[in-house]
């Protein structure tokens, strides 16, 4: 076994240890977000949307409350809703699909409890600027005291929003629709060149800073979810016999107790933590950055917009794919696959352009991710070495892109895994000691 195959061994070995503590943190956490907040989500959605329309524009910060959440939901509606979704089914089967609407629901209070905060308990950066998210959440409303937990979550954070898979697979997708079908061989030079296209088409966006990133992000994510939708309704109605096996395959997966404990266990495990932790990132950290930013003066009017995201990502996108997935998809439980299953089912599905259809897709979901991941990464960087060299990140940003393009998935899928873990292990446990803070304010607000 060569060096880099241990490395990639010890990766999955230590990934897999921390599932069971980021279910309990994730959904557990979560669920008594939902509870604690008198059941917001389900008694406020309709509230949330109508928040959208406030502005304020003489309020600190640098976007608004709609860019922040279009932001927000362009880089948690990426590649982790087809391809994320496709490692779930061939790691837990269908039944994994049940706990990621688990997962929807309450992430939907954890992210109201994230935006709330966020605004609550910003901070500035070395050079005066106003900014938000867990590592100010943690400065300024745990004390100073606990600056090494804010480090720790800036270090994770780093490596987190790296983008390593939004480039590794949608660099799968090219070559699987397009040069492989040409008789290009898919060599480590061919991703290579891949990810250098990606690299310079994505520095067009983030070298403009935050506003021209959400400007982009804004105008991208109503058109994306909207040709998703159309194609995967398409591919519904034209398959509909098969719908109510579909959706009775999810349930009996969900709750199969005949596979015995440890089979449920682990598909609870996987899927309602650690994939559900790529595709909503509530409780992850990243969503308090971007709504940290948000021209807000009512802390629990932002968590009522931040709380929409996670029922569109892990609600509705996700469902989309697993059902265009599971109508017609041919995959495999013993290994790790992601956006290939995809793509050979929406081929199956809609002969001869079904998969040109979900690489178009797969094109624009990945990018909205990046250009919203790097901004993370600078807040990081911001936190960590000063407000001065916070841009010199988006060159190493670039760089990994590139990485991300060449080096296998199952590695990718591990690292972000762990990074997630710890950035969740932080951002929870903030949440938690400052939930009674948030609680009153909510109640101020209410009123």
């Amino acid at each position: 076994m060569s060096f880099f195959e241990h490395i990639g061994r010890a990766l999955n070995v230590f990934s897999n240890s921390l599932g069971i503590p980021l279910f309990l943190v994730l959904i557990g956490g979560g669920l008594f977000f939902l509870i604690y907040s008198g059941f917001i989500p389900l008694r406020y959605y309709w509230k949330a949307i109508q928040s959208l329309r406030k502005k304020e524009d003489d309020a600190p910060g640098q976007i608004s409350s709609l860019q922040a959440l279009a932001t927000a939901i362009a880089s948690t509606t990426g590649m982790g809703n087809i391809s994320g979704v496709a490692v779930a089914i061939t790691i837990g089967g269908p039944g994994a699909i049940f706990w990621m609407w688990v997962s929807a629901c309450v992430g939907m209070a954890t992210k109201f409890f994230e935006g709330t905060l966020a605004i609550m308990y910003k901070g500035k950066d070395s050079e005066g600027v106003i900014q938000g998210g867990p590592m100010y959440m943690i400065m300024t409303g745990l004390g100073k005291k606990w600056k090494p937990l804010a480090v720790f979550f800036s270090i994770f954070g780093l490596i987190g929003t790296l983008c390593l898979m939004q480039a590794n697979q949608l660099t799968e997708a090219f070559t699987s629709v397009v040069t492989t079908p040409a008789g290009i061989e898919n060599t480590l030079l061919l991703r290579f060149m891949i990810g250098v296209v990606i690299c310079i088409l994505v520095s067009l966006v983030i070298l403009g800073g935050i506003k021209r990133i959400s400007a982009a992000a804004t105008r991208i994510v109503p058109g994306m979810v909207a040709l998703y939708f159309l194609i995967v309704l398409y591919i519904i109605i034209t398959h509909l016999p098969a719908v109510p096996e579909v959706f009775a395959s999810i349930f009996r997966g969900a709750f199969n107790f005949e596979a015995g404990a440890g089979g449920f266990a682990g598909s609870v495990i996987v899927i309602g933590a650690r994939r559900a932790a790529f595709v909503n990132e509530a409780g992850v950290g990243t969503a308090a950055m971007m709504h940290g930013a948000s021209k807000n003066t009512q802390p629990a009017r932002e968590g009522l917009v931040a709380m929409i995201a996670p029922s569109i990502d892990s609600g509705l996108i996700c469902t989309l794919t697993a059902l265009a997935i599971l109508i017609n998809g041919q995959y495999d439980t013993s290994q790790v696959q992601g956006i290939q299953i995809a793509l050979d089912s929406f081929r199956a599905s809609i002969p001869g352009v079904g998969h040109y259809l979900l690489l178009i897709v797969a094109f624009i979901f990945a990018f909205s991710t990046m250009f919203s991941y790097s901004y993370y990464g600078i807040k990081c960087t911001n936190f960590l070495f000063g407000a001065k060299n916070a841009s010199y990140y988006n060159y190493f940003f670039l760089v990994m892109l590139i990485l991300g393009a060449v080096i296998p998935l199952s590695a990718v899928v591990d690292i972000i895994d762990i990074a997630f873990a710890f950035m969740a292990f932080c951002t929870m446990f903030t949440l938690f000691v400052l939930a009674p803070k948030a609680k009153q304010e909510i109640k101020r607000y209410f009123k």
